[in-house]
C-alpha cells in the first residue's frame, strides 16, 4: 500500500513539473520562400506552398518573402537568405556559369525540385499603336519589370539579341506599377514574363484597349531560339479582354529551388505535401497556371541536377532521373 501510495506521489510530482511522457514532438523548421514582385504569378505560388506545407508537415514553419522575382531569388538561395525560391530555368543555368547581365557570380548552390509553370514574355502596347514588332520601340518607354527580376533578364536578352536595348528606355517597374503608368500614358509599352492570364495585363486591358506584340516571330527571325533555350508557345485568342486572336510568344520553365545544403528531409516534405493531389488542387486555387504542375510534368526544363529530398521523391513516384540532373551532393 505504501509504495502504491510513493508511486502516485511520484507521479504527481512528475506531472506538476510538466514532465509528461509522450511522443517525440517533431523539432520545428523555420524556412523561407522567395516569391517576387506585386502582381506576378511568383507571389502566388510562394504564399500558396507557404501556407499549403506546414498544414501537413506542422513542424515545418514557412514565411513567403517578397522579391525582385528570378534573378533575386536565384542570389539569395545561393547565399542563404532564402531556403527556397522561384526562378526562370534558363536564368538558373546562366547563373550557374557566372553569366547572368553584369554579374559574374557564379551561382552554382542553387538546385532543382519541379516544374511549376510554363512563364511566355508577353510584350502589351495600346491597341491603336503602330508597334507590330519589339524594333519598332526603338526610342520608347518600355517597362521591363524589376531590377532583378526574372523579367527584366529576359527582357534585356531578347531586345540586346535584336539590337534595340541601348535604343529605348527601360524602366524597372513591377508589373502592378507599369499596368498604372501604362493607363497613365508615362510608358509607351510593359513587358512581363508569368503564366496566362496575368492579374496586371487584365488590369490595363480593362482600363484601356490593349495588343499583344507577337514576339514569338520576332525570336524567330532574330536567330533568338538558337542563343537561348527558350521555347514557342501560344496565347490563345481570348485570353485578355479585347484580344481576339492568338499570339505566338517564347516562354521559360518556372522551377521551384532549394540550396544543396538544405535539409533532405525537409525538402523532401515539402515536394510530398506540395506534388500531393490535394496539394496541387490548393496551388491551383492560388493559380490556375497551377495547372502545369503535374507528376507528368515533374522537373520539366531543370537546367541544374535536383536537389536530394527532391530526387527522392520523384524516384518514390516511379519518375527516372536522367544522369545530368542527378544530384551531386
Amino acid at each position: 500500500m505504501k509504495r502504491l501510495f510513493f508511486v502516485a506521489f511520484l507521479a504527481v510530482l512528475v506531472i506538476g513539473a510538466g514532465v509528461i511522457p509522450t511522443a517525440v514532438q517533431a523539432k520545428a523548421v523555420f524556412v523561407s520562400i522567395g516569391g517576387g514582385p506585386t502582381g506576378g504569378t511568383y507571389n502566388y505560388f510562394a504564399n500558396g506552398i507557404s501556407l499549403y506545407v506546414p498544414k501537413i508537415y506542422p513542424e515545418i514553419k514557412m514565411s513567403a518573402e517578397g522579391s525582385g522575382g528570378s534573378g533575386e531569388n536565384i542570389r539569395r538561395v545561393h547565399s542563404g537568405d532564402f531556403d527556397f525560391g522561384l526562378s526562370y530555368s534558363v536564368d538558373i543555368a546562366l547563373a550557374a556559369k557566372g553569366q547572368l547581365p553584369k554579374d559574374t557570380t557564379v551561382y552554382d548552390k542553387v538546385r532543382c525540385l519541379g516544374y511549376l509553370y510554363g512563364a511566355p514574355a508577353q510584350l502589351v502596347v495600346m491597341a491603336d499603336s503602330p508597334y507590330k514588332s519589339g524594333k519598332d520601340l526603338i526610342g520608347k518607354r518600355v517597362a521591363v519589370g524589376n531590377a532583378g527580376s526574372g523579367a527584366a533578364l529576359s527582357a534585356e536578352r531578347f531586345f540586346r539579341h535584336m539590337g534595340v536595348w541601348d535604343q529605348f528606355k527601360p524602366q524597372f517597374l513591377g508589373y502592378s506599377a507599369a499596368a498604372s503608368a501604362f493607363k497613365d500614358g508615362k510608358i509607351d509599352a510593359f513587358w512581363v514574363l508569368v503564366g496566362f492570364p496575368n492579374a496586371s495585363v487584365i488590369e490595363a486591358a480593362t482600363m484601356s484597349k490593349i495588343r499583344l506584340i507577337d514576339v514569338g516571330k520576332d525570336a524567330e527571325a532574330t536567330g533568338f531560339y538558337k542563343e537561348f533555350p527558350y521555347s514557342s508557345v501560344t496565347i490563345p485568342g481570348g485570353t485578355y479582354p479585347g484580344q481576339t486572336e492568338d499570339v505566338v510568344s517564347f516562354q521559360d520553365s518556372t522551377l521551384l529551388t532549394s540550396r544543396s545544403d538544405v535539409d533532405t528531409d525537409v525538402v523532401y516534405k515539402l515536394m510530398k505535401a506540395t506534388w500531393s493531389k490535394d496539394g496541387m488542387e490548393h496551388m491551383v486555387q492560388a493559380h490556375k497556371a497551377a495547372r502545369a504542375m503535374s507528376i507528368e510534368n515533374n522537373f520539366k526544363g531543370s537546367s541544374r541536377p535536383l536537389h536530394k529530398g527532391a530526387a527522392k521523391f520523384w524516384q518514390e513516384m516511379g519518375i527516372s532521373i536522367p544522369d545530368n540532373l542527378k544530384p551531386i551532393d
